[in-house]
This record gives structure tokens, sequence and C-alpha cells, in this order.
């Protein structure tokens, strides 16, 4: 027994403090929990001053990057980049000094590596989804809402799923969309005309009425499914706009970082959870039912039903195979779908406030618009534009480019670098370091587009091509992990302007200024309002119009029963 207890003083002192009896076996117990603890204290001991030579050893490697002026101790330069106009036009002074590549801080140990010039975007871009993946840490958030969908997946998934899902954005799947979205846009034009008296003016929220807008082509597009949101909210739109704020919301707030206090202990979470189940209700529903009609009916029959209507974004992903012939599963097309309700809602929305704001800040630019499709119509008894006619409007095309370059609806992504990137200077972007690719920034580079601040759609004249690099020009991202549904958005966009412009004359509302505020998208802090006023009938034809025919709340054709 002496030799025993003399293994670890400490254990008599233990077992005195404890109250128990010193017996052989409780003192070599107690040795090897004392034991064991010191080894993962010098275990812990030994990660923590690993970290701290990486750190080191990053922070040398990263010495050859410029800073901008200002960083402070302990919050870096966030009190620089805030998510406000201040936060932009800071970005912007820096730009006008730091051209290609800027180191900035968040707080005192998180280095970001921000890029603005496409020369330096490029390796990053270009590489692998292996070599530099999609951050985690900004886009975590939005796991349980979106799941393994094309915008947070990776791998060999996310490879998967990129090759099943470009069909559904072929051109012959996107010409039948054409309705809908001119249907859209005659819903929400019945709706300004009805606040609007004969011949007066009025303000309208641009953000507010082209949102509801893109989420009721989107579900129609998507499901088939009309619920008449622009004219009563549903639950499951209400859902997706809740989903929307809360997730930026929670990026301000350090403490909702940890789930397990943001979903259990704070009232947001719990909201978070209840919109998830909604959204994820309705789509998992669909999904349901039409893959049981289809295994009853079989695909051939299931087809032919499907003639002369529309195929949907959930028959084509019902029906995609990959080259085992295996199929996807309900819960990734379930991901699918909400990924594209999200980004496609959020993303159109923004670049066509944006694009009817400068619209409408400069007549001269929305006259020529004016004029472009006045002509696409003239001779026609209804006013809705084919798939063919979106070539005739090269201008109107331009001014929507220009409006993306100068407010582009994401204004940043994310890369994580795993392994060492060689830029074109000969620098390193260290292993491990986040990468944030400012779309923002490069678009407003004054090494790259002079006078950016200016709003010159003829910037993209393709009659007068200029010598610029292809990722000069990045409002869809570019690369392996490019927008899938770019074609899709644009044609929408495009349908919306041209309506818009025919129908109405836009003015900016002086008494309301915009300030800019990136969140998940460029938005404004109180929205982006408009004067609208009515153009007089263009002639005869205008009796049969498709606005005087737009689908109202009593007779829009439903595939499902509205929600309550």
């Amino acid at each position: 027994m002496p030799g025993v207890s003399r293994m670890l003083p400490i254990t008599d002192y233990l077992l005195h403090l404890l109250g128990l009896e010193k017996t052989a076996f409780r003192v070599y117990m107690l040795s090897a929990l004392l034991l064991s603890l010191l080894f993962f204290f010098f275990r812990l001991l030994g990660q923590v001053f690993k970290l701290c030579w990486d750190f080191r050893v990053t922070c040398r490697r990263l010495r050859c990057f410029p800073e901008p002026p200002g960083r402070h101790w302990l919050l870096g330069h966030v009190s620089m980049y805030l998510p406000n106009e201040k936060g932009l036009q800071n970005e912007k002074k820096v730009l006008d000094a730091m051209h290609h590549i800027i180191l900035a801080w968040v707080g005192p140990f998180l280095p970001l590596l921000v890029l603005v010039h496409p020369d330096y975007i490029k390796p990053v871009l270009g590489a692998s989804a292996a070599i530099a993946p999609k951050d985690e840490f900004f886009y975590s958030f939005l796991k349980p809402w979106l799941g393994d969908g094309l915008l947070l997946s990776k791998g060999n998934k996310w490879s998967r799923h990129r090759r099943l899902l470009t069909p559904a954005f072929h051109f012959d799947i996107l010409k039948p969309y054409m309705k809908i979205f001119n249907q859209c846009a005659d819903i929400m034009h019945v709706k300004w005309r009805r606040h609007l008296g004969e011949g007066s003016v009025a303000s309208f929220d641009m953000f507010e009425h082209v949102s509801l807008m893109t989420l009721d082509s989107l579900q129609k597009c998507v499901f088939s499914y009309n619920s008449n949101c622009q004219e009563r909210m549903s639950d499951y739109i209400s859902a997706i706009i809740e989903l929307s704020a809360l997730v930026v919301r929670r990026q301000y707030r350090l403490h909702h970082y940890l789930d397990f206090i943001y979903y259990y202990l704070t009232a947001d979470g719990r909201h978070f959870r209840r919109a998830c189940d909604t959204v994820h209700s309705f789509t998992t529903e669909v999904i349901q039912e039409r893959r049981r009609a289809l295994r009853q009916q079989g695909a051939e029959a299931w087809l032919k039903a499907k003639q002369g209507k529309t195929l949907d974004f959930i028959d084509v992903l019902l029906l995609a195979k990959d080259e085992k012939g295996k199929e996807l599963s309900d819960e990734d097309i379930r991901a699918e779908a909400d990924t594209f309700m999200f980004e496609g809602h959020d993303t159109t929305s923004s670049g066509l406030s944006w694009a009817l704001f400068n619209l409408a800040k400069y007549p001269e630019y929305q006259e020529k618009c004016r004029e472009e499709i006045q002509e696409v119509m003239k001779g026609r008894e209804l006013e809705e534009l084919e798939w063919d006619d979106l070539t005739q409007l090269p201008f109107t095309t331009m001014c929507i480019k220009e409006s993306l370059r100068q407010f582009p609806p994401v204004t940043l992504i994310s890369r994580r670098c795993t392994e060492d990137i060689k830029l074109p200077d000969g620098r390193i972007i260290p292993k491990g370091i986040i990468c944030l690719l400012s779309i923002y920034g490069t678009h407003h580079n004054p090494t790259v587009w002079p006078d950016s601040k200016v709003y010159n759609p003829y910037r993209f004249d393709p009659d007068r091509p200029q010598q610029r690099s292809p990722l000069a020009y990045v409002p869809f991202s570019a690369g392996p992990r490019n927008c899938i549904g770019q074609s899709f958005a644009m044609a929408e966009m495009r349908v919306v302007v041209a309506l818009t412009l025919l129908r109405f004359r836009l003015s900016v509302d002086r008494t309301r200024k915009v300030r800019r505020k990136p969140e998940l998208i460029l938005r404004t802090e109180n929205g982006i309002w408009l004067n609208v006023e009515p153009l007089p009938p263009r002639g005869p034809e205008r009796a049969g119009s498709c606005l005087s025919q737009a689908p109202g709340p009593a007779h829009a054709e439903q595939a499902l029963p509205t929600p309550d």
C-alpha cells in the first residue's frame, strides 16, 4: 500500500477531501483519472500552441497583401464594412486606392482576402469545387431551410445535382414560362391601376410589389401552383419572406450563432423552425402527390397527360435520372425546389427593382426603352411578349445589364481555399483562408470600369464591344458554380421591365431617400419608392390587351386548392 499511495501524492489529499477510505483500487483509479486529465490538458495545450503557431505563420504570409487604414485592435475592419450605405461608400473609397486584393480583418483573429479585380478573381472562381468550396461559415444558417440543394451542397453530390438540373433550364423548358412571366406582370399592373385613379400618379415601393410578383411567378414555374399571393398572402409565401428576414437578422446577433441557443432559447429560432416546417410541408406534399401520379400512370402516360401544359420544375426533377438510371430522392427534389424559390425570388426582385429605379432616374433611357418595346408590340392585339421577342430588346437588355453592374443583387460570394492558390502577380493565397469575391467591388473597380458610379447602358452595346475580361461583369457569378438560373432570371426581368414601361411612366419619389443595404441581397433601408403614372392606351388594339384580361382573384387557374 505505501508503494501504491506514492504513485501520485495528490491522490491521498483528494481521497481525504472526498471523505473516502484509501484503498488500492481507489488510488489506482484516481491516479489513472488524473493522468488522463493531464494527458488531455497537455494535448489541448499542444493544439492551442499549434493553432497559435499556424496563425503566426499565416499572418506572416499575409503581410504581402495591403490592408485598409483604420484597423481597430479588437474589431478589425468591421466598423468600416457595415451592411449599410456608409459601409458601401467606405468600400468605394478603399477601391479607389486598392485595385486588386485587400486584406480585411474581422476581429483580431479572422483574416479575409477581398478580391476586387477580374485577374485575381479568376484563379479562385476557376478552381474546382474541391479546391475552393463555398465557405460554410457564411452559408450555414440556410442549411435547415435549403438542405443540400445546389447552393449549399459540395463534392460529388453537387456535381451530380448540377448535371441533373441543367436540363431544367434549357431554352425549350424556359420558353413556355414566358406566359407565366407575362401573366404575373399583368397581375401586378392591374393592382397598380386599382390604386391609381384616372390619370393620377401614385408612389409604390418596388421591392414590395416586385418581390410578390417574382414569388408568384416562381410558385407557378416550380409547382404549377397559383396561390394568388400578389392579392392575398398565403402561409407558404409568408413563411419564405419570414425565413429570409430571420436569416439576415441572425447574422448580426453573435449569441444566435450557436444552434442550441438559437433554435431552443430564442423567439426568432422558434419562428424559424415553424416557418421551415411550413415551407417543407408544402413542398413535400406537392412532390409526393406528383410522384404518386407518375408511378400510377407511368412516365409515358404521365407525359402524354402533360401535353399542352407547361412542364414545371418539379416535373423535370421527377423525370431526371443520372447515368446509372438513378432518380433524385424526394428529399433531394425538395432541397432543390426550396433553393430555387429562395434564390430565384430574392435576387430577381432585387435586380428588377434596381433596374426600374435607374430607368426612373434617367428618363431619356426610359423613353428609349419604351420606344423599343412599342416597336415590338406594333400591330399586335395582345400586349404579350414571346420568347423570340427578347432578342428584339437590345437596349432594354443593355439597361438591365448596366443596372446589374451598378447594383448587383448578390454583392459578394465566399470561398475557403483548401489548397494554396497562386495569383497572377506570384503572391499566394494561403490554404485555409476565406476569400470574399466582391462582385460589388469588381463592378465598381475604377481600373476595370472607368466612371464606375455613372449609369451608362452603352457599356454593354453589342455593336461596340469593349475589351474587358469576361470576369469584369459577374452578377450571376462565374466558373463551375455560376448561377444555373441566369437565363430564367434575365428572361423574366426583360419581360417585366418591357411591359412596365409600355404601360407606365416612372419617376423617382424625391421625398424618400434611397439608401442601399447589402444583406443576403442588395436591398435598401426603406424600399425603392417610385412614382407611377399610367400611360394612355396605345390604340384600338389596346382593348384586347393582356392587361385588361389579367386573371384576378376570382378566376385565376389553380393546380391545387389555395391554402388558408
